[in-house]
């Protein structure tokens, strides 16, 4: 089969449509063959040489896919031949066949275009299991979210919205208007002023009950004046830096914080299917409402891969970033 292949740890330059031996299904995977695949930071950073894949699984780039099932493993019995699936991966997805876990696939929503179910696992699994598992974010309680326009920006400020949370953002200027789009009541130029400021004037001093945050270590001390009595610090990446430098733990303890940190990827195949059963209950009649939407900011063919990770490493999208599978 044709798929992404990896000369060796660098650039973007790197990635090249090359041959691959296509994959088998296990007694409960299936394969399916891609249509649309997605960006994600962690496809950069698996590009670079920095972020290996879970021992055993495909080291082809792509945590997600959209297609149809071409064949099902003998002991599956929720999807066949036909089936139009999408879900996420530990691996793979940048190829013409991947096979997935019939547990973590999901039935495309009707209406829902290839390229549009592709940019739905990977962002919407981690904002919910952000706001909802991790935050425990309640109905009437705030949001703080960093990076708002982006992938898992964008499906945290909808989800949110969804379960009638107050939502504040940061992102740089010109993507504002697409986080209030999206439903934010506030979005916040982290370039012109101290987001602390702006968090703390918007809520009357009061600050956020969770806040989800990408940047790490030069956002922390602001992280940590942002939050409420009793509030949860989700900690997703470490974007701008793992360090912090003279910072007194006696505020996470006066406010009775929670700090805590997650990836996905890492997680059992048994959490990331729980995730997935829950995540779909609650999202995908949304989907299928038009309350909440994916949002695709461009679509590429894969051949231009190397184009697509350049355009997502400069920071220029809103939404995902989409991959056309040919």
């Amino acid at each position: 089969m044709k798929a992404i292949l990896l000369k060796q740890p660098g650039g973007p330059e790197q990635l090249v449509l090359g041959e691959y031996e296509k994959p088998l299904p296990k007694p409960y995977e299936l394969l399916v063959r891609v249509q649309a695949t997605a960006l994600n930071r962690a496809d950069t950073l698996q590009r670079q040489g920095k972020y290996p894949p879970p021992k055993g699984e495909s080291p082809l780039l792509g945590l997600e896919v959209a297609g149809e099932v071409v064949e099902a493993g003998f002991n599956c019995t929720h999807f066949q031949k036909g089936d139009k699936v999408f879900g996420l991966l530990p691996g793979g997805g940048y190829a013409e066949y991947a096979v997935i876990h019939e547990e973590m696939a999901m039935a495309i929503p009707e209406g829902l275009s290839m390229e549009a179910a592709a940019a739905i696992p990977e962002v919407f699994l981690t904002a919910f299991q952000a706001l909802v598992w991790l935050g425990k974010l309640q109905a009437g309680e705030r949001l703080l979210v960093h990076a708002g326009a982006s992938g898992v920006g964008t499906a945290a400020i909808q989800l949110a919205r969804a379960l009638e949370a107050e939502v504040l953002v940061t992102a740089s200027e010109r993507k504002l208007q697409a986080c209030l789009d999206l439903g934010a009541h506030k979005a916040i130029n982290y370039k012109e002023v101290p987001f602390e400021d702006e968090v703390l004037a918007y809520t009357n001093s009061e600050g956020v009950d969770v806040l989800v945050d990408f940047i790490a270590g030069p956002y922390f001390k602001q992280n940590i004046e942002c939050l409420r009595l009793d509030g949860r610090l989700v900690l997703l990446a470490t974007m701008g830096g793992g360090k912090v430098e003279d910072f007194d733990l006696r505020r996470i303890l006066a406010k009775r914080l929670q700090v805590m940190g997650s990836t996905l990827r890492s997680r059992t195949r048994d959490y990331q299917i729980k995730l997935t059963q829950e995540m779909s209950a609650f999202v995908l009649p949304h989907f299928q409402s038009g309350t909440i939407k994916p949002v695709v900011d461009s679509v590429f063919d894969w051949q231009e891969v190397a184009e697509a990770h350049r355009y997502m490493e400069a920071n220029k999208n809103i939404g995902k970033i989409v991959l056309r599978v040919s």
